[in-house]
C-alpha cells in the first residue's frame, strides 16, 4: 500500500457488534474500497472481536474510558495518507470514501472534509431534533465560535499532516470530551475544514431515543466547551486565525 495515497478507515466502538457489523458490510460495499480498516474496540464485553474477524478487518483494543481516546489512538494506528472516521452507527453510502479521496487529493496537505447526517431508526420528533437541534446547531454554533466549520465525528476525514499537526494537542483522557469538537478546536489557522453539504451519512437516532441518553450529550457538550475554553478563549483563537489570513494574504501578493 502507498502509504500517501491509501485510505484508512476509524471506526471507534464499545459493545455495539450488530451495529458495526452493518457499518463494516457497508464500506466492504464502497466504490473505492478502503485500504485498511481500522476498528478501535473499547475493551468490549460483547462479539465485536467476532464481528472484525468475519469482516477480515483490523481490530486494536483501547482500555482507557471514552471515545477520545478511543479514537485517537485509530488515528495514530492509521498508516494512510487519508483518514477517514466514522461511528459504529454510521451508515455510509457506496460512494462515500470515493467522494472524500477526490475532495482531500484535489485540497492541500492541511484539510479535513465533513458532512451531515440524516436520522434512521427514530420516530419523526427525534429525526426533527437530529437534525435541527443537534446538527444545525453543531454546525452553526460552533462554526461561529471557532471561525470554521467544525468535523463531525460521524461524518469526516482528514489528511494525515493534519493529524500529525494536532495528535499531542487533544484531549484523550476525559471521556465527557465530544472528540470530534476537541479536534476541531485544536485545528492550526493553517488548516482548513471544508464542508460539503452533500457528503452525507445515516446516523441513528439512539441520542434522542431516551431523556437520559440527549441529557448526557447535553452534560458532555458543557464538559467540552469548558475544557476547549480554558485551553484557549474562543476569542482569541478566533483573533489568531483572523491574523494569520492577514498575514498569509499579504505574504501571497
Amino acid at each position: 500500500m502507498d502509504a500517501a495515497t491509501a485510505v484508512s478507515v476509524v471506526i471507534p466502538t464499545r459493545d455495539d457488534a450488530p451495529q458495526l457489523r452493518t457499518c463494516l458490510a457497508l464500506l466492504a460495499r464502497q466504490t473505492r474500497p478502503a485500504d485498511e480498516i481500522i476498528v478501535v474496540d473499547n475493551s468490549s464485553t460483547d462479539d465485536t472481536a467476532d464481528v472484525c474477524a468475519a469482516a477480515g478487518v483490523r481490530r486494536i483494543v483501547v482500555d482507557l474510558p471514552g471515545i477520545p481516546a478511543t479514537a485517537a489512538a485509530g488515528f495514530d494506528t492509521a498508516s494512510g495518507g487519508i483518514i477517514a472516521r466514522l461511528d459504529t452507527d454510521s451508515r455510509p453510502p457506496q460512494d462515500w470514501l470515493e467522494r472524500i479521496e477526490r475532495t482531500l487529493s484535489a485540497a492541500g496537505p492541511l484539510t479535513a472534509v465533513t458532512g451531515p447526517g440524516d436520522f434512521y431508526g427514530g420516530n419523526r420528533l427525534a429525526g426533527w431534533a437530529g437534525r435541527h437541534l443537534l446538527l444545525d446547531g453543531y454546525f452553526r454554533i460552533v462554526a461561529f465560535l471557532l471561525g470554521h466549520r467544525p468535523v463531525y465525528g460521524s461524518n469526516f476525514a482528514l489528511r494525515r499532516e493534519v493529524w500529525a499537526g494536532i495528535r499531542d494537542a487533544v484531549v484523550r483522557d476525559n471521556a465527557l470530551v465530544h472528540d470530534d469538537l476537541d479536534i476541531s478546536y485544536r485545528l492550526r489557522p493553517d488548516m482548513e475544514v471544508i464542508y460539503d453539504p452533500s457528503l452525507r451519512v445515516g446516523v441513528s437516532a439512539r441520542p434522542f431515543a431516551s431523556w437520559a441518553a440527549f441529557r448526557r450529550r447535553v452534560v458532555m457538550s458543557v464538559v467540552t466547551f469548558d475544557v476547549e475554553f480554558h485551553h484557549e478563549p474562543p476569542l482569541r483563537r478566533r483573533l489568531e486565525r483572523m491574523r494569520w489570513r492577514r498575514s498569509h494574504r499579504q505574504d501571497s501578493r
